[in-house]
């Protein structure tokens, strides 16, 4: 059953309890009271009537000592034609109760007259044939007798009103209640609409559609909850799309990686079949041992590389200080012997959070990779010498190392791939240099192990600037 449903039904449930409950009061509360006046006025008929037969009843000659029963029935009659319409109904009993004068129509038992003394009235409330009746009984002691006064008040009126006011009450219950369903039904849509647009929502990403979005259309708690969703569902499609996305990385990971190791395999199988299978000149072997050795060597570089990244991945980096001038120190050492390349060292003195050897392993990796674009554009223009600078300076945040050449440059839309494992701008010359495509996907773990990012700025022809930042 849905939730607005059980709403409806619970509300009107209640509803119908407080208005039968509540009807029922009512409706008996008007009754009580009119039915109680009814009987205060019968008992002030009785009353008038007991007066007026003792007026009566002083009025009879004095020769009688003792009110004859003649003279009662004659009083009692004139008494019951004395009423409006002429229509009382009375009863009269002597002193020892037996009737002396019954009005036609007068049909209650004796019931009443055994509770009536001379001190006393009586009355209850009985259900004739014909109707309901207030019954009196009054005790009157005139001219030496003691008489019992019966009368019946008709008081129809009231049970019947009684009837048509539950009557009536139950047919207004019955519209309110039907009018309230409509109203309610109306209500619980608009209260459950965030609900229906929630289940629709996660049906749509059941389905596979993680883009869409619950609508809000409220403020109070379940709008709260619609947002709540949102923003559950904005972290589980970026999750989603971080693993597509790792799961796609991982797929050309493994083609390249293929690839890569099927290139040299192949030269490697092929001239060591060459030196198994021919008997070879002296300088055909040398060109194909160089071969089996370069490629070799290509697939060594290329196992570390891997072992590094994968090592850096899973460690975390245990950062000293270590200054600045001992890095620079040690990469001017590293590069002294490539007289071909003008590598210019500028840096600001500091001490720097790092894990040395780690940083050493990028900076040597950037500072390689523009030697090696640099060399390319020298060739290409026919200079003699390319220009890479390493600066290293303070900067809001922490301390920036740079390094910079005026080498071939990145085209703007491989800059975001070549920090992924065994992805080259040019194959070709990537290959001829012993490359693999490894060095900035190891320079970027590397970096984020030391919470820090590889930023890079670039512009075809012109050159590159590989740069990051260390806490100081």
């Amino acid at each position: 059953m849905k939730f607005s449903i059980k709403l409806v039904l619970s509300t009107m449930i209640v509803l119908a309890l407080a208005l039968g409950f509540s009807g029922f009061y009512f409706v008996n509360y008007v009754f009580e009271t009119s039915l109680d006046r009814e009987v205060g006025q019968a008992l002030d008929e009785s009353s008038i009537l007991s007066f007026a037969f003792e007026t009566a009843a002083l009025n009879v000659p004095l020769k009688y000592s003792v009110l004859p029963d003649s003279v009662v029935e004659e009083i009692a009659s004139k008494l019951e034609m004395g009423g409006q319409g002429g229509g009382r109904l009375l009863r009269i009993a002597d002193e020892e109760k037996n009737i002396l004068y019954t009005s036609s129509g007068f049909t209650s038992d004796e019931g009443l007259l055994p509770q009536t003394d001379l001190h006393t009235k009586s009355y209850r409330v009985i259900r004739a044939q014909d109707g309901f009746y207030v019954h009196t009984c009054v005790a009157i002691n005139t001219l030496n007798r003691i008489l019992y006064l019966e009368t019946m008040k008709d008081v129809t009126g009231v049970f019947t009103e009684r009837a048509l006011g539950f009557s009536l009450y139950r047919k207004v219950t019955v519209v309110i209640l039907l009018t309230g369903i409509v109203i309610m039904l109306f209500i619980a849509s608009l209260l459950t609409k965030p609900i229906r647009l929630l289940t629709k929502a996660t049906r749509k990403m059941a389905a596979g559609d993680y883009t869409y979005r619950a609508r809000q259309v409220s403020r109070d708690e379940l709008g709260q909850l619609t947002g709540d969703f949102n923003r559950m569902a904005n972290a589980l499609e970026e999750n989603i799309c971080k693993l597509e996305e790792e799961i796609e990385a991982r797929e050309e990971f493994m083609g390249a990686f293929a690839h890569e190791l099927k290139t040299p395999l192949t030269a490697i199988i092929g001239y060591a079949d060459m030196l198994r299978s021919h008997k070879l000149d002296e300088e055909k072997s040398i060109m194909s041992a160089n071969y089996i050795y370069t490629e070799g060597k290509r697939l060594e570089a290329m196992s570390f590389r891997l072992l590094d990244i994968i090592v850096a991945k899973q460690d975390e980096a245990r950062l000293m200080d270590v200054p600045v001038g001992e890095l620079f120190a040690y990469l001017r050492e590293m590069f002294a012997e490539k007289k071909e390349m003008d590598i210019r060292f500028v840096y600001e003195e500091a001490v720097v959070q790092m894990e040395a050897n780690l940083i050493k392993t990028v900076l040597v990796n950037l500072i390689d990779n523009a030697c090696k674009a640099s060399e390319c554009s020298a060739a290409s223009k026919a200079d003699s010498t390319g220009v890479v600078e390493v600066t290293g300076e303070r900067v809001d945040g922490g301390y920036r190392i740079a390094v910079r050449d005026y080498g071939i440059g990145i085209p703007e839309e491989e800059q975001a791939k070549i920090v992924k494992a065994f992805y080259m701008v040019d194959k070709s010359r990537a290959r001829s240099k012993n490359g693999a495509g490894l060095g900035l996907a190891l320079c970027v773990e590397i970096l984020k192990i030391h919470r820090s990012r590889l930023q890079i700025e670039s512009k075809e022809g012109e050159g590159s600037c590989f740069s990051f930042i260390l806490a100081l």
